[in-house]
Order: C-alpha cells, then sequence, then structure tokens
C-alpha cells in the first residue's frame, strides 16, 4: 500500500476528510437533489408534466427543509454521524425508486426522503467534516468542501450524459446513479466517523433575541429572496433553455456550465467578501445573479443563455457560504440559531418558487414570467441590503 493510499484510508488525516466530504456532497446534493435537473427534459418526454415536476421539487425542498432544520437540534457528535449515515442510505434508496417505478404517490414521498437524506450530507455531514478536519484556519478548508456541490452537479450530469451516450434511458439512468451512490458512500460513511465515542461537550445557549436585530431580521428576508432565485433555474434551467427557438438540446450542455462554474465559486466569493465585506458581495453576486434568471426571458442568444448556465453556477453556491459565515460571525458564541433561521427562510423560499412557476407556466406556456417574478423577488433581496446599508444598520 503505497502512502497516499494510506493518507486516503485515514479516518483523521486532512486529504481524507476533505475528499470523503466532496463526495457526501455528490451523493447528498448531486444524486439526491440535482440530477433531476440533468433528467427533467427526458422524463418530460414519456412520464413527468412540467407541473407534476414543480410539485416534486416543491416536496424534495420540504424534505431538505425538515432535515435542515432537524439537523440544527443535534448536538451530539456521535448521533451526528448516526444521521449521516442514515442520510446517506435514504440518498441511495430513494434515487433507486425513481429507477423502478412510475407511482406518482411513491415519486412524492421518495422525493421528500432524498430531501431529508440530501440535507444529513449536507448540514450535518459537513458540520462533521468540521469538527473532524486538524488545522488552525478551517474557512479555506470548508470552501473546498463546498465546491463539493459544484462537483455533485457536474459528475452526476455526467454520469447521465454517459448512459445516454450508450442509448439508455432515464430509468436506466437512476439505477446507474444509485449503483454510483451506493458504491462511493461506503467511503465517506467510513471516514467521517469515529473510532471511539467522543464525550460530547455541547454548550447550551439560550435563545438571545437581542441577536435579531432590525438588521438580521432584513438579512434573513433577503436569504429567502436568494432561496426563491436559487430554485427556479435549479429545477427547470435544461427545460427553460430547450423551450427557446433554436436551443433545443442546449439545456444539458448549460447544466454542465453550472456545475463547472459552481466549483470554484465559494473559494472566489469567500475571498472577495473577506476583502470587501460580506454585505457588499452578498449583493454583487445576487444582481450577477438576477442578470442570469433574465437572459433567459430576454433573448435566444445561444452564447448570452449559456452564460446564464455560468452566472447561476458562479453565485448560487456562493450565496449560500456568504450568508452563513456572515450569520455565523453575526451570532458569535451561538450560530445554531441565527443559520438555523436562515436556512429555514431560504428553505421556505426554495419550496415557494417552483409552486408559483408551476403556476405561472401553465397560465402562459412559457418560462418568461417565471423569470421575471423570480428576477425581482431576488432585487427585492438586493435593495432590503442596499436599505441595511443606506440607514446604517449595523451589521458587520
Amino acid at each position: 500500500m503505497n502512502m497516499n493510499t494510506k493518507v486516503l484510508l485515514d479516518k483523521n488525516a486532512n486529504a481524507a476528510i476533505i475528499l470523503a466530504g466532496i463526495i457526501s456532497l455528490v451523493v447528498g446534493v448531486g444524486v439526491a437533489r440535482f440530477v433531476f435537473t440533468s433528467l427533467l427534459p427526458p422524463m418530460l418526454v414519456d412520464y413527468l408534466s412540467v407541473s407534476f415536476a414543480g410539485v416534486l421539487a416543491s416536496v424534495n425542498y420540504i424534505g431538505y427543509l425538515a432535515g435542515s432544520i432537524f439537523a440544527v437540534f443535534i448536538k451530539d457528535i456521535n448521533t451526528k454521524v448516526k444521521f449521516f449515515r442514515i442520510g446517506m442510505v435514504l440518498c441511495i434508496v430513494t434515487t433507486l425508486i425513481l429507477g423502478i417505478s412510475t407511482n406518482d404517490i411513491v415519486w412524492m414521498i421518495s422525493r421528500v426522503l432524498a430531501g431529508f437524506g440530501a440535507a444529513m450530507a449536507l448540514v450535518v455531514g459537513s458540520a462533521i467534516v468540521m469538527s473532524k478536519l486538524n488545522i488552525e484556519n478551517k474557512t479555506k478548508a470548508m470552501g473546498i468542501h463546498f465546491s463539493g456541490i459544484g462537483f455533485s452537479i457536474l459528475i452526476s450530469d455526467l454520469i447521465v450524459r454517459a448512459v445516454f451516450y450508450f442509448n439508455g434511458t432515464w430509468q436506466f439512468s437512476w439505477i446507474v446513479l444509485t449503483i454510483f451512490a451506493f458504491i462511493v458512500s461506503l467511503y465517506s460513511m467510513y471516514i467521517l466517523s469515529f473510532d471511539k465515542k467522543l464525550q460530547n461537550s455541547s454548550v447550551k445557549h439560550t435563545i438571545d433575541k437581542k441577536l435579531f436585530s432590525p438588521f438580521v431580521i432584513l438579512l434573513i428576508i433577503a436569504y429567502f429572496c436568494e432561496g426563491v432565485g436559487m430554485v427556479v433555474q435549479g429545477t427547470f434551467l435544461p427545460d427553460i433553455i430547450n423551450s427557446l427557438d433554436g436551443l433545443e438540446g442546449f439545456g444539458s450542455f448549460t447544466w454542465t456550465l453550472v456545475g463547472l462554474a459552481g466549483i470554484p465559486s465559494c473559494i472566489i466569493w469567500m475571498l472577495l467578501a473577506h476583502r470587501y465585506g460580506s454585505v457588499n458581495i452578498i449583493m454583487l453576486a445576487m444582481f450577477i445573479q438576477v442578470i442570469g434568471i433574465l437572459i433567459s426571458a430576454l433573448t435566444n442568444n445561444v452564447y448570452l443563455n449559456l452564460l446564464s448556465g455560468i452566472l447561476y453556477g458562479g453565485t448560487f453556491v456562493g450565496l449560500v457560504a456568504l450568508f452563513m459565515n456572515l450569520g455565523g460571525k453575526l451570532a458569535g458564541s451561538n450560530p445554531v440559531l441565527l443559520m438555523g433561521a436562515l436556512t429555514t427562510a431560504y428553505g421556505i423560499g426554495q419550496v415557494l418558487a417552483p409552486l408559483y412557476s408551476v403556476a405561472l407556466i401553465e397560465e402562459f406556456k412559457n418560462y418568461d414570467y417565471v423569470l421575471f417574478v423570480t428576477a425581482f423577488i431576488v432585487s427585492i433581496g438586493i435593495l432590503l441590503l442596499i436599505f441595511t446599508k443606506v440607514f446604517k444598520l449595523k451589521g458587520e
């Protein structure tokens, strides 16, 4: 066994911990959540309607929201490991179900459970990664860890492309994804655990109402707006692109660009925030996201629409890190409560957005009004943050 292999099998080696964390995001976020978007165009051909796809997206985010809130209350690190493993198993089983069943109720239940599993992989898995890393400054390492969200989109999308290259179907894609997720998750579940039970040293914090200053309340509402902005393209982007004149077939390529753009985005945005201030950079990232959302409603130019995928992937991953990092700084010694409030607001936005999207698509028979409404809601988030600047509300 050479040195590199030894390091990658060492539960306490930083390289192994970060790799296991990225793999857990590939399974939890890529396979259990975002690959649904990759497979949406072929599933729309012979099984799903756009409205049912929207409902499935919404219930997936309900499961994710429930899991995220639940994760806030898991204090003991040994319990975190247990629920992380349960989440990974849920991600795998619910993926298999989509490959072998076409029962609408079964699909809805499986998407809720997949959402819950994704939260265990992302929220609880990230907490385990953070507690296991043996480095002084964990911010950079966590930036690398969250690049796994971009990898999750890219890797799951490439698996789907490979299946279709060999004349496979969307059903077979789900089965291949299940096998892939099962194999790689074994590594994550092995590394992201402890050799012996750890003493739980969690400190109980009282709820400090002073934490919810006017600035923090506006920040929470802005993150709700970003939740809306994230989910519309995150659910429908390939179909949005394919529905434009002359761009049929470009949807899946645009989604690949989302994954590529998402990989470095966390690290870049966090470096900018460190230099120019979190609120300024959050506003800039949200403004760029609004431009990306509007492109597909205003033009069917192929290059601009490919750019919309890059702008989406390049902003939404980074914005999660920016908001959560700022929330952690504002909360001081009690990050759980404020991060929980932020996650809940973001999750509510994610649940509501597919529902109004479905209503507008059914009414107008295109995505234009969905994109205009979404861009407007994200713009409200930017205006709220400008308001905090103008009135010098205490933030950072």
